[in-house]
């Protein structure tokens, strides 16, 4: 199977795949492009009459664009599901695939401000054309908002004091870079255990900066009307709120897991879930690839 090393390497490649039980002739979206390995896969096992979206909202990622007439590229948050299709005069999709894990680019390019490993602006932005970014959030949040975020996004213990400590070092100078950032924060973490913190506090604030959870919210939403009977959901998360998020979408019809009943007491629920384990990534892949070592692949059809 394809891949794309330079810009990043697809997780859970042959098992999502698999899972969206691709026809020759449907029409299917993968809503987060990236380095193009998952559509490349999909394109692969098209026929001629078969149709795949790409969503991407970073710049980056249209320059690996596929050529192909089968393909069509979307610049544009996956949260815009609905209109895009409408756009594009599609009324019902055969698949979708999303992985919602950051591609390892973004980690990789110190101009981006999503890694600690390199010094520059306190960004975080997937759209460059966004208006906030990581340095907007630590200094002008409120103490609560900011304990809050990293506690729920970051799950966080010491989120409290993490706030403290930044709404009391920004009131002496505005931080606007990461090695501003981290001379403030690292003094809270022991070093044992202060890559993994640090890297929850960096995805708190990056879940912030794109709105991840709402945006993915509207996106599963979307999925749900857009997908014909039959039609394939397969999502790829890499944090406990999302996972949460989808797997109440798929096992009761919306993200917040309140089951329906009909009058008989009968489960009222769009999806068939088709794994009902989670998959995870073999010894094999997480020794290969890091990154893929939280994720959680989950499978759906539409009843």
């Amino acid at each position: 199977m394809s891949t794309e090393p330079t810009y990043h390497v697809p997780v859970l490649l042959r098992e999502s795949i698999e899972g969206m039980n691709l026809q020759p002739g449907g029409t299917y979206v993968d809503v987060t492009f990236g380095g193009g390995g998952h559509s490349r896969e999909i394109l692969s096992l098209l026929g001629e009459k078969g149709r795949l979206l790409g969503f991407d909202q970073d710049e980056d990622a249209e320059q690996n664009i596929v050529e192909d007439p089968r393909f069509i590229f979307v610049r544009s948050n996956f949260r815009y599901l609905y209109n895009f299709l409408r756009y594009h005069g599609i009324t019902q999709i055969d698949g979708l695939l999303a992985d919602l894990g950051v591609s390892s680019h973004h980690f990789d390019d110190r101009e981006r401000g999503f890694s600690f490993r390199f010094d520059g602006d306190l960004d975080m932005r997937m759209n460059r054309k966004g208006h906030l970014t990581a340095a907007d959030v630590v200094n002008t949040y409120d103490e609560e908002h900011l304990a809050n975020l990293f506690y729920l996004y970051g799950e966080l213990k010491n989120s409290r004091r993490l706030a403290s400590v930044l709404v009391k070092a920004r009131q002496q100078e505005k931080i606007r870079t990461i090695g501003q950032f981290l001379e403030i924060v690292k003094p809270l973490f022991g070093r044992e255990r202060e890559k993994k913190e640090l890297a929850r506090v960096f995805q708190a604030l990056r879940m912030e900066v794109n709105q991840e959870m709402e945006a993915l919210k509207e996106m599963l939403m979307a999925a749900t009307e857009a997908l014909r009977p039959g039609g394939r959901l397969v999502v790829i998360t890499y944090h406990s709120l999302e996972d949460r998020m989808v797997k109440n979408l798929m096992k009761t019809g919306n993200v917040e897991g309140k089951m329906e009943q009909d009058f008989f007491g009968n489960r009222q629920t769009p999806y068939k879930l088709i794994n009902n384990k989670v998959i995870v990534p073999t010894a094999e892949e997480q020794e290969r690839n890091p990154r893929s070592r939280s994720a959680k692949l989950r499978i759906a059809e539409k009843r």
